[in-house]
């Protein structure tokens, strides 16, 4: 659920009891191991955790006024989660974090790099601590600009399709009031 909070703190504010317990443990893991150049605010509705545009200029390629995303916190309808740009699109780093997880022999809820949690004691928290420090705020801004070169280059080298025309409907030719032949 997106919230309209603008500082974490309201955030957490707006939460039942349990959830803000959560959350909170959550995000003391995410501030002890964050590169310091990376700062909390808010962003889509979450808790966010970005490189600002003093560090970062251009911003989120998807909507430039935000600074670039690195992870978020949130708390949802029926779950909590945690959303790790630090390890999506990163194959040896998802690799490295999946495998880390399997590991701990608790169960992974994760889609592409949202990972998901009912309560703190789902969590791998030291793994996440992990998975955040091994992104430094350099080697994460080298990444997405390496992703968005890629995406370019893609994009540059396909013909785009000219939409088809629809067929001109030619209107029947009116007949003619005056009578041949006379």
């Amino acid at each position: 659920m997106q919230s309209k909070a603008t500082t974490a703190q309201q955030y957490l504010d707006e939460l039942p009891a349990d959830r803000r317990s959560a959350i909170q443990t959550v995000r003391a893991i995410i501030l002890k191991n964050l590169d310091p150049v990376f700062k909390e605010g808010m962003q889509y509705g979450m808790i966010g955790y970005c490189v600002p545009h003093s560090v970062y200029p251009p911003g989120y390629h998807c909507d430039p006024k935000q600074p670039l995303p690195f992870v978020c916190l949130a708390s949802q309808k029926n779950y909590m989660s945690v959303y790790l740009g630090c390890i999506h699109g990163q194959t040896d780093n998802e690799n490295w974090f999946r495998e880390a997880w399997a590991r701990t022999g608790r169960e992974l809820d994760m889609g592409k790099a949202c990972l998901r949690f009912r309560k703190t004691e789902d969590l791998a928290l030291n793994l996440i601590g992990d998975a955040i420090r091994r992104m430094p705020a350099r080697a994460f801004i080298e990444y997405y600009e390496s992703v968005l070169k890629t995406q370019r280059r893609k994009t540059a080298g396909r013909k785009v399709a000219k939409p088809a025309k629809a067929p001109v409907k030619k209107k029947p030719a009116k007949a003619s009031s005056k009578k041949r032949g006379k």
